[in-house]
Order: C-alpha cells, then structure tokens, then sequence
C-alpha cells in the first residue's frame, strides 16, 4: 500500500463515520492526510513529494489507531496531535483552549489591517487570546509592537505560555487574566478579538467536534452579542485616540447589524468572504449609543 491510498481508504472512513470538519481542514480527504503525515512524521506540506511512498503494516497500524481515535472521540484533530498549524506557523493546543482557526491570522499575514496603522501603532491587545496563536502571528508580523494577550481562562493562558515560549516572544509578549477589557492598563493602538459570539440556537445544534471545546470560547448568548455588547461599550477607554478594533464575528453578521445599527465599520475581506471581521476606530466606537441588554 503507498501512503496516497492509505490516505484515501483513512479519507473513506471519517466520511462514513460522519465526522464534521473545520478545525484546520474542511473535508475527509485533508483531514486524513493530515494525521496519517503527523502520525507518520511526514511533512504536513508536502504531500506531493511523498504521496507513492510504500507505508509497512506497522505504520499501517499507527495511522489506523489514530483515524480511530478521531471517529471514537469525536475530538478535534488538532487535540490528538495536540498541535495546530496558523498561517503556517506550528501552535501547541490541548483541551483547554479552542483550537486556533481565526481568520484575523489570514489578515496579519496578508498586510489588510496594516493601512489603518503607523510609526504610532506600539501596544497591540489579543483579546480573548485563548493558546495565543494571534498574538504570536501579530508579534512575527510586526517587530517593532508590544503585544498582551489576554483571556478569562488561566487554563487558556497556560496554553498560551507554551506557545509565546515556544517561539521566543516571551520578551514581546505579555500574557494577561482579564475579563474582557476590565483588568487590562491600555492604551492600546490596535485591539484584536476574537471572541465568543456563537448564538445559543447554534451552540445548541454544534457537532461533537466543537462540543469538545470549552464552551467559554465559543458561546455568546442568545444573539451572540454578549461578549461583543461589553466589548464595544468599554473599547474607547482603552483604545489610543488613532486606535482601531479588528473583531471577528464568524457568521453573526445579521445580530452584529441588528445590535449595533449606527456603527461605522469597515469589513475586511477574508477567505471566507467580507462579513466575518470587521474594523471600527475608536472614533466610530466612541460615538456609538450605549448598548441595551439583550433580551
């Protein structure tokens, strides 16, 4: 058997069991590559290069305990392997932190937030930083910043440790317990977020897969906009007078509209399309009403 059809019979059985995707792939064949190449030590870029290599039964075996796994738990990938790849940079994740798929990360790399910052952009917040993924990719992106990642969870912040150590940003990255903005000194010129803003009917419906993940990170009311409603009311005070939010919403576009009619904001274009983050200046967040509680 060559590795390519080891892949292709692992890719056959996630279909059949009815696994769900989208914690760092989208569909059974890459999610099989990916942990028959982990499993094996291969590269997880360069299939290409590897994909007729014979596999002996004992690696036969190995694939097929870990594909197994995967079926049995449920679990994410990324926790079997207890690693994540962002914008192609290596990420420790375990159970206690959501597995690192932002889309922000897309706009680190490709330059989309740079126009709205400058010489004075010095101190960035990752709010919500859960394994710190985004603060790292903002710390490699820009050299010159200071960054905080900040979270709720200590046990997030554990996660995020391993990775700010892993990748020798202890020096620019300072980790931080905060519930929400609350504990955090500011100003900062550029807030990142990515937060829990999954509404209760779809927390309800979520598969097994997101299931696993804790839920403090993902759940955000009954619209989603809990999180996001604090977010906004208390970001002025802590954003510098040229600083700007970059949050990330998923598929809440239509409750973020309908609870925040009159915010001015820019959506940024992502590979999933321009309704899942959005940029506001503290100028425009300033302005905006109060908001309500949600029913």
């Amino acid at each position: 058997m060559t590795l390519i059809e080891l892949i292709e019979a692992g890719a056959r059985r996630l279909d059949a069991a009815g696994v769900a995707f989208g914690h760092g792939t989208t569909n059974a064949f890459d999610e099989a590559a990916w942990l028959v190449l982990w499993c094996l030590g291969l590269p997880l870029d360069d299939l290409d290069s590897v994909r007729n290599r014979p596999v002996t039964q004992a690696e036969q075996a190995l694939a097929a305990t870990l594909l197994e796994a995967r079926i049995a738990t449920r679990q994410p990938a990324a926790y079997l392997t207890r690693e994540a790849w962002l914008q192609g940079v290596p990420f420790y994740v375990d159970e206690r932190a959501i597995v690192p798929r932002s889309f922000i990360a897309e706009l680190l790399a490709d330059g989309s937030i740079d126009p709205w910052l400058g010489e004075r952009t010095r101190n960035v917040l990752d709010l919500c930083t859960g394994n710190g993924s985004l603060a790292v990719l903002a710390a490699m992106a820009w050299p010159d910043v200071a960054v905080d990642g900040a979270d709720i969870s200590d046990d997030a912040l554990a996660v995020a440790r391993i990775n700010v150590d892993r990748h020798g940003l202890q020096d620019r990255i300072t980790l931080r317990h905060s519930d929400g903005l609350a504990q955090l000194p500011g100003p900062y010129d550029l807030i990142l977020c990515n937060p829990p803003y999954v509404n209760a009917r779809s927390m309800a419906a979520l598969p097994a897969e997101y299931q696993a993940e804790p839920a403090l990170a993902l759940a955000g009311g009954s619209d989603g906009m809990d999180f996001i409603r604090r977010l906004l009311a208390d970001a002025p005070a802590r954003l510098s007078p040229h600083g700007v939010l970059v949050l990330e919403i998923g598929n809440e576009r239509g409750n973020f509209e309908a609870a925040f009619p009159t915010l001015e904001a820019v959506w940024l274009a992502t590979s999933a399309g321009e309704d899942q983050v959005l940029l506001a200046t503290r100028e425009a967040l300033a302005t905006q009403p109060l908001p309500h509680d949600h029913p």
